[in-house]
């Protein structure tokens, strides 16, 4: 299953935009199987990240993993035309750096967070009684 669907980056950007970074074939429409690879790509970098911490793929899928998608499918898309303009390239390093900080655990999924695991600074409070045993108290043994 796709973190992502061609509708959700048709919320992002306008649809003569994705015509032209798609439609390889001058139809004058969006060519389907040309966003389903930039979406599958971006899944499987998504993955890459946090499958170091997660069992993906992710199902459901967390809000925020699905914007990651939206914006990397996207910023996979400009390539095939042009070079991605200077803000979808600071956006996509910015995703980059947010899935390193999840791959970390600096950074949760959310209160659905899907592995549920711990993060590395929750550390168990344990507490016990005095020591019985002591070079002291053993003295003469």
């Amino acid at each position: 299953m796709a973190y992502c669907t061609q509708a959700d980056i048709a919320e992002q950007i306008p649809e003569d935009e994705l015509i032209q970074l798609t439609d390889d074939d001058d139809l004058g429409v969006i060519d389907a199987s040309a966003v389903e690879r930039a979406i599958a790509d971006a899944d499987a970098e998504i993955d890459g990240y946090c499958g170091k911490r997660y069992s993906v793929p992710f199902a459901p899928v967390p809000v925020m993993i699905r914007k990651c998608s939206v914006d990397i499918a996207i910023y996979n898309l400009f390539p095939r035309r042009e070079g991605a303009p200077e803000s979808r390239r600071t956006r996509y390093k910015d995703i980059i750096r947010f899935l390193e900080n999840i791959a970390k655990g600096v950074v949760s999924l959310g209160e659905k967070d899907p592995d549920g695991t711990p993060k590395p600074t929750d550390r168990p409070d344990i507490q016990s009684d005095r020591r019985l045993f002591s070079r002291r108290t053993m003295r003469g043994f």
